[in-house]
C-alpha cells in the first residue's frame, strides 16, 4: 500500500488527531512505530518511514511505543469500501477465526483463494493475514498489562496466547523486556469487582445518545438494562455466562466492565462490544460521502456521530426480527421477554444480580423442539422461530460474514422465516455490512417522502441508494434517526411501547 510521504509526515509534525489510527509512523534508528499524535520530538525525515495499519508496522519488525500506546488508537474501518473482502476478513479474524485455523480456511470462508486474500491484505494493510492477527493480540495484550491488575498468566489466556511460555517470549522479542516491566511503569485502573475494565477508543464525534436511545426501544428485561450513560447486559459465549456494561467517557473512548469467568472468552466479548457500538466506523470519511446528497447532509450536519449499532448474536437478532414482524417494538420486547423467561438459561454472576439481570437469551439448541407459538403469536411465526433454531443448532456458521453482500443475502433468505427485510436487516446489525440497505422498510420510504408527502416505492428509494454506496446502511441510519419517534426517544432502563414501523419492531 502505497504512502505519501510528504502528507504523513506533516501529520506527524502537526500532530493531528485526524490521522489518528489511518497511519503510524516508524523510526528506523530506534526501531519503534507511534501514533501520530505522540508527544516525543518528531524525528528526522530521513529517519521515518509510515504504515498504514500497526501490523504492517510490526511485520516490518518495529515495536509498539510506549509513550503513545499504538493499542489505545482508533480501530478505524477506512479501508472498507476499498475492498469489503479485506473487510470481512478482518470481522472474522476479530471473531477469532484465525485462533482456530489458517489463512487457507479463512480465504474459504470469503469466498475467494489463499493467494488472493494475502494480496489484498497486503495492498490494502501492509500486512499479511496471520500478521494483523498476532498483532492484534499482542496489542490486547499490552492493553490488559497497562490498563488491570490480571497476573500475566490470565493475561496470557485473555489476549489468545496458546501459553504463558509462549505469552513471555513474545514480549521479550517485541519490547526487549519481560511483560511485567510494562506494568510495573504503568499506573492500572482500579479493577472492577470480579471483572476487568477496559478502555476501547473510537472516532470522534460518537452520538451516544442515539445508540443508547436505540438499544433501550429493544432492551428486553432481565437480560439488558439500558440507562441514560449506562448500558448492561447478560452474555453467552462458548457455554460461559457473564456480564458487560458499557458506559461513555470523555476522551474519546468508552469504558466496558467485563464480568467473565472464562478468561479465553474476553477477545469475543471486546469484538462484540466494538460491533454493538459500531467502534470502528470513521464518521468524518462516511459523512463526507453521504453529504453529497441534498437530502442527507442535514441530517448528517445534525447528527455527526451516529453510528450503525449492530448486534450481539447473529441467532438472538434474527428471532428478535421475526418476532417483530408486523407488529411494534414495544410488543416485539414483550413476546422477547416471554421467550426469554421461559427458555433462557438462569444466570446468578454478582455482577448480574446487581443490576437485576437474571437470563440469558437462550440458545438455538433450547429452542429445537419447541412449541414457541404458545407464547401469542401465529403458529406459522412460531414454526419460523423453531425452523430457525434447528438450523443454526446445525451449523452455527450461518450468521458469519460471506463472499459478498449478495451471497449473505441469499443464504440469510433460505432461513426460515427470513424475507429480503430480515435478511438486509441482519446483514446491517450482525454482519457488519456497510451497504446493507433494507429499501422496502416503511420508515425509510417516509423519511425520502417528497414535499407533497408522497413516498418513493421501494424499488425507487433502491435506485436513489445507489449514490449512496459503500455507505447506504448508515444513511438508513440517519433517515430512521431523523423519525420523530426515533429522534423523541428517551434512555430509560425498560421505556414504554413506542409505535413504528411494523418492519423495524427488531
Amino acid at each position: 500500500m502505497e504512502m505519501d510521504f510528504e502528507a504523513c509526515r506533516r501529520a506527524f509534525v502537526a500532530r493531528d488527531p485526524r490521522f489518528d489510527g489511518r497511519i503510524f509512523g516508524a523510526v528506523k534508528t530506534t526501531g519503534i512505530y507511534c501514533r501520530p499524535i505522540c508527544p516525543a520530538r518528531t524525528p528526522k525525515p530521513q529517519n521515518m518511514t509510515f504504515y498504514p495499519t500497526a501490523a504492517a508496522a510490526q511485520e516490518a519488525g518495529y515495536r509498539p511505543c510506549l509513550r503513545c500506546r499504538p493499542e489505545a488508537s482508533p480501530d478505524l474501518g477506512a479501508w472498507r469500501g476499498t475492498s469489503n473482502t479485506v473487510s470481512r476478513a478482518l470481522a472474522l479474524i476479530e471473531a477469532g477465526a484465525m485462533d482456530t485455523g489458517d489463512v487457507d480456511a479463512l480465504a474459504g470462508r470469503l469466498g475467494v483463494g489463499e493467494r488472493q486474500l494475502r494480496r489484498l491484505f497486503r495492498r490494502h494493510l501492509g500486512a499479511s493475514p496471520v500478521s494483523v492477527a498476532q498483532t492484534r493480540r499482542v496489542l490486547l495484550a499490552k492493553q490488559l498489562i497497562q490498563e488491570t491488575r490480571l497476573p500475566m498468566a490470565e493475561v496470557a489466556m485473555a489476549s489468545g496466547f496458546g501459553s504463558v511460555r509462549r505469552f513471555n517470549e513474545t514480549f521479550q522479542q517485541l519490547f526487549g523486556r519481560p511483560p511485567g516491566a510494562l506494568r510495573r511503569s504503568q499506573k492500572a485502573e482500579t479493577p472492577a469487582a470480579d471483572g476487568i475494565t477496559v478502555r476501547l477508543p473510537y472516532r470522534p464525534p460518537y452520538d451516544w445518545e442515539a445508540i443508547i436511545a436505540f438499544l433501550s426501544a429493544r432492551a428486553i428485561p432481565g437480560v439488558e438494562r439500558v440507562e441514560a450513560t449506562r448500558y448492561a447486559r447478560t452474555l453467552q459465549i462458548d457455554g460461559a455466562r457473564g456480564v458487560v456494561i458499557v458506559t461513555p467517557r470523555s476522551d474519546g473512548a468508552l469504558s466496558a466492565e467485563i464480568h467473565f469467568s472464562k478468561l479465553e472468552a474476553l477477545p469475543a466479548v471486546i469484538a462484540r462490544i466494538r460491533r454493538v457500538f459500531d467502534l470502528s466506523a470513521d464518521p468524518t470519511l462516511i459523512g463526507a460521502h453521504l453529504s453529497q446528497d441534498a437530502a442527507l447532509a442535514p441530517l448528517v450536519e445534525a447528527r455527526p456521530g451516529l453510528r450503525a449499532p449492530g448486534a450481539w448474536d447473529g441467532f438472538e437478532l434474527a428471532v428478535r426480527a421475526i418476532l417483530g414482524q408486523q407488529i411494534t417494538v414495544g410488543a416485539a420486547r414483550g413476546l422477547a421477554a416471554k421467550l426469554v423467561d421461559k427458555y433462557g438459561e438462569p444466570i446468578d454472576a454478582p455482577a448480574a444480580v446487581a443490576l437485576g439481570l437474571t437470563r440469558v437469551f437462550p440458545s438455538p439448541q433450547r429452542l429445537v423442539g419447541e412449541d414457541i407459538a404458545a407464547l401469542g403469536m401465529p403458529r406459522a411465526r412460531g414454526a419460523a422461530l423453531e425452523g430457525l433454531a434447528r438450523t443454526v443448532a446445525a451449523d452455527p456458521t450461518i450468521f458469519t460474514p460471506r463472499a459478498d453482500l449478495e451471497s449473505a443475502i441469499t443464504a440469510l433468505k433460505a432461513l426460515p422465516g427470513v424475507g429480503e427485510w430480515t435478511a438486509q436487516y441482519i446483514a446491517l446489525r450482525e454482519l457488519r455490512e456497510p451497504d446493507a440497505f433494507p429499501q422496502a422498510d416503511i420508515g425509510l420510504m417516509r423519511a425520502m417522502a417528497d414535499a407533497a408527502g408522497v413516498r418513493p416505492t421501494a424499488d425507487q428509494l433502491l435506485a436513489r441508494s445507489q449514490a449512496w454506496k459503500p455507505w447506504r446502511a448508515y444513511a438508513a441510519q440517519h433517515l430512521w434517526a431523523a423519525d420523530p419517534a426515533f429522534a423523541t426517544a428517551k434512555a430509560v432502563p425498560f421505556p414504554k411501547k413506542s409505535k413504528t414501523d411494523d418492519r423495524r419492531a427488531a
